[in-house]
């Protein structure tokens, strides 16, 4: 019997995955399968999703002719992958795995195959994540439109060229460590002027929550909203003042891309 769609990988990535599609009903338990290796992670699987088939790995008869693949395992191990997908017939493919190329996946397939590289981050965890999407050279608008939908259930999606997607890696695929990581900083300091830490973090992750969800639904800039709390002469000021001493602004500059040559690197 072959399925509707077939995620290669259920770690973190599969996981959020299938429970956004089945959560958000774009389809059912009976629909999807994940292909997992490791056994521990299978058990894991197996009781998360009582109805999802989980399979150790990819048979001939579980790919049809309208079977999607998303590829959702480390770049080491995609390419082969691919392989084994490609010689059970797979002619749709999704892949999520950083830094390799369209060209490469489509390279191991004998003949046409649509694939679409993207690019999540992570808190499509919890249904709030940002990807990009690019297609490859056999990519059609029916084929983005399907991996909009896979990718819809858990965040929302843009559309990018390929040459674009590194540069994404570096901004939205690896933004959220640079925002726990001024979290981190931030609760620091907040113990560093005498508050307790449970206190400190409650402030910080209350602000940054607060403050994202007023960006997003004010819509106003940044530079007006951060206007706004600025008085002249004031404590903001200061702040900002010293943190613009420090270069921090530049810090973000150079640490996207810094990620984003990375990628480039991961896909050649």
């Amino acid at each position: 019997m072959s399925f509707e769609l077939v995620i290669i990988g259920g770690g973190r990535m599969g996981s959020a995955l299938i429970e956004g599609l089945l959560g958000a009903e774009c389809c059912t338990p009976a629909q999807l399968c994940v292909v997992e290796s490791a056994a521990q992670q299978r058990e894991v699987l197996s009781s998360r999703f009582a109805d999802v088939s989980v399979r150790a790995s990819l048979e001939l008869e579980d790919v049809g002719p309208a079977t999607g693949v998303v590829l959702s395992v480390k770049p080491d191990f995609a390419e082969g992958v691919a392989r084994v997908a490609a010689a059970c017939g797979a002619t749709r493919v999704l892949s999520v795995v950083a830094g390799l190329s369209t060209a490469r996946i489509e390279a191991v397939f004998p003949a046409p195959v649509a694939v679409v590289r993207a690019m999540p981050n992570t808190p499509v965890l919890i249904r709030q994540g940002v990807s990009a999407i690019a297609g490859g050279s056999q990519v059609t608008a029916a084929d983005l439109d399907w991996a909009e939908s896979i990718l819809g259930a858990v965040g929302t999606v843009v559309r990018v060229s390929e040459r674009h997607l590194d540069a994404v890696t570096g901004l939205s695929g690896s933004g959220p460590a640079y925002l726990f990581l001024v979290v981190e900083a931030m609760i620091e300091a907040g113990v560093h002027q005498g508050l307790s830490r449970e206190v400190s973090r409650h402030l910080v992750v209350g602000t940054f929550a607060g403050s994202a969800a007023l960006l997003a639904q004010s819509g106003e800039s940044p530079e007006e909203l951060r206007a706004q709390v600025t008085s002249p002469g004031g404590t903001t000021a200061a702040g900002l003042r010293m943190l613009e001493g420090r270069a921090v602004r530049a810090a973000f500059l150079e640490a996207v891309a810094a990620a984003a040559e990375r990628s480039r690197q991961l896909g050649r």
